[in-house]
């Protein structure tokens, strides 16, 4: 049964402020990582949609369609952003055009089939590689001195938009990796990764609609697997606080925040991993 998302329900109060936090944390994260943060926001969705009683053979398509819809708007605005400043690599990104909405397609047509259990672990695993990234990767490592061309880019393009687009997020973290292990700087990769948001959020949003169009057991206000009152809750929050959350971080080291991401991440990791036995 439904709980009704009523702002007067004290009982709610709680969910709503751990919402506004995640919206503040996905800003924070997109002003130091170039990241949508949608690792933050899936597993808060997963445990609102828990407490609202939305069905466990949903939650997870749900958390992650309702995320990446959130991305749209605030990868729009971060690429925008970065082009008037000329930071971003539009060569990169024209060469991605298609492999990155390919792999976009391919993820949401398996979303259509696969369970909730199946999501989970394929956040958990990918949650996981980002955290050991975090914790443990070294600013000056790289596998080559340019980033490849041909069949390797495509295929690195297509890895990002499937792999996010089972996630739930924009593709910054994949995108800065693969940037900077082909020895292009972090600020650039950070740039271009909110190009990448863009071109993984639009089909991705389309694809979830589809998915989940007529399934049964989807919340009130649900188009497919995007929920709309959520999106409507933490879209003003994260632009809001996204300029905010911009200038903490460039007043904290950013390793620490790496540490505190990655720590995060294997937290929600594990916690998904039991949530399966």
């Amino acid at each position: 049964m439904f709980v009704e998302l009523n702002p007067l329900n004290p009982e709610l109060w709680p969910f709503f402020l751990m919402l506004v936090l995640a919206g503040a944390g996905a800003g924070l994260l997109a002003g130091m990582f170039g990241i949508g943060g949608g690792a933050v926001l899936v597993p808060v969705f997963y445990q609102m949609f828990g407490v609202l009683g939305v069905e466990e053979a949903v939650r997870m398509h749900l958390s992650v369609g309702t995320s990446i819809a959130i991305i749209v708007p605030t990868s729009l605005r971060s690429f925008f952003a970065h082009q008037g400043k000329g930071a971003v690599d539009i060569e990169l990104l024209k060469s991605f055009r298609w492999a990155v909405p390919i792999g976009v397609i391919m993820a949401s047509l398996i979303v259509a089939f696969v369970s909730s259990g199946v999501l989970r672990v394929i956040f958990a695993c990918c949650s996981l590689v980002i955290a050991m990234k975090m914790l443990f990767g070294k600013e000056g490592w790289k596998l080559a001195d340019d980033i490849p061309a041909g069949f390797a880019r495509y295929t690195a393009g297509w890895g990002i938009g499937f792999f996010s687009t089972l996630m739930g997020i924009g593709g910054g973290v994949f995108n800065n990796t693969f940037m900077t292990a082909f020895g292009r700087p972090i600020h650039q990769a950070v740039a271009t990764s909110s190009g990448v948001g863009v071109l993984i959020s639009i089909p991705g949003v389309l694809g979830y609609v589809l998915a989940g169009w007529g399934v049964a057991g989807l919340p009130p206000y649900s188009i497919g697997y995007v929920n709309l009152v959520m999106v409507a809750i933490i879209i003003p929050v994260t632009l809001l606080v996204a300029p905010i959350g911009v200038r903490i971080a460039h007043a904290l080291k950013k390793r620490s925040l790496e540490i505190g991401f990655g720590i995060f991440l294997t937290i929600v990791a594990m916690r998904f991993f039991a949530s399966l036995t």
